[in-house]
């Protein structure tokens, strides 16, 4: 294969030994209609997309119709457990999502404040080292807090979730030292910006830090055009990757001129010969 034929920031991600093409993951709710879902996620080329346990397992058979269109579309679901509020309760809808799904991947969420959505670290932490004792592959959605991340780190998770902002506000990376400063801590750990993406600069700049993928849900389901906001989020992911792999320039305090002047000869050209 000649070196132009490979495309830059196509390596595999891997999450729990599974090779992943793409770094853009996508959730299912607050879609217009299920074919507007579907062809979101064809354009997007995402193979990883959200599902709540919660409102599939409440939707009888409109749940199984839901459960129909993803498994056409041949993507791999990661069921969460959205809406939690205890680990016991977290736990539980976790276990309820292997059974429903057949998967031992679960994106753990344990919800601390009604307001921001914000996790409840400390139930985070308990509800990941049970549910890894019991084979989960938890990916953990937490803050970008560096004591929680190495907690849930230590309770087994190789995947870390952090939020960019809270959920659905479309804020993008408020606290832009903090993540810079979990992923120099954690330069071995998969780490997935989840929550408050709100346009596809901000999932480039997230890229461009090194961040490994991001998930979207809001941003995209409720655009005025979901599926070409989609296809707008897939190509700033491979730019903001592809960037990052190629190595940004260092930010300067002075000007720096493109062209030298220093030792160059200058001409009188009002001069007569």
């Amino acid at each position: 294969m000649n070196a132009v034929d490979i495309m830059p920031g196509k390596a595999p991600l891997t999450l729990y030994g599974s090779a992943v093409g793409s770094r853009l993951l996508l959730g299912t709710a607050q879609y217009p209609s299920p074919q507007v879902l579907a062809d979101a996620v064809r354009v997007s080329r995402t193979e990883i997309v959200t599902v709540s346990v919660r409102r599939e397992s409440a939707g009888a058979r409109s749940g199984e119709r839901f459960w129909t269109l993803i498994r056409d579309l041949g993507v791999r679901v990661l069921p969460n457990t959205a809406g939690c509020r205890t680990p016991k309760e977290a736990i539980t809808t976790a276990r309820m999502a292997r059974e429903l799904f057949g998967t031992d991947w679960v994106k753990l969420e344990v919800i601390a404040n009604d307001d921001t959505l914000q996790p409840d670290l400390f139930g985070l932490v308990e509800a990941a080292r049970v549910l890894a004792d019991d084979g989960f592959k938890v990916f953990p959605y937490t803050t970008e807090d560096l004591g929680a991340a190495e907690r849930l780190v230590g309770a087994g998770c190789e995947v870390l979730m952090p939020w960019g902002s809270p959920i659905g506000t479309g804020r993008g990376l408020n606290n832009r030292y903090a993540l810079r400063s979990l992923r120099s801590y954690f330069p071995g750990v998969p780490l997935i910006i989840d929550a408050g993406i709100g346009a596809p600069s901000h999932a480039s700049e997230a890229m461009e830090m090194g961040y490994d993928a991001v998930l979207i849900n809001t941003a995209v389901a409720k655009a005025g055009e979901p599926v070409r906001m989609a296809k707008a989020f897939a190509a700033a992911i491979e730019a903001g990757r592809t960037a990052f792999e190629a190595g940004l320039m260092e930010m300067r305090d002075m000007a720096e001129p493109s062209t030298p002047v220093a030792g160059t000869p200058f001409f009188d050209l009002g001069a007569k010969p």
